[in-house]
């Protein structure tokens, strides 16, 4: 069985490899993420389940892609 370093420790020693171009559009996807958890936990505790699914992806024409989301709502009957 392979351990793996910790998280933080694996982006750390990512970032280090990249520019910083790369290392700013990482940033803003970070922060965007935990943006968006914090509003499904507010949707989840207002009573409603949230999905997360890939919609589509995106290739940026050298190799590179990132998938995009779209989110499936569920309301529970009451």
């Amino acid at each position: 069985m392979s351990t793996k370093p910790p998280v933080k420790e694996r982006t750390e020693e990512m970032a280090s490899a990249m520019n910083s171009d790369e290392q700013s559009a990482i940033r803003m996807v970070a922060n965007d993420l935990h943006r968006l958890n914090q509003s499904v936990m507010k949707a989840v505790e207002a009573g409603v389940s949230v999905e997360l699914i890939r919609s589509a992806r995106h290739h940026g024409g050298n190799g590179n892609w990132g998938d995009m989301l779209t989110p499936i709502i569920v309301k529970q009957g009451r």
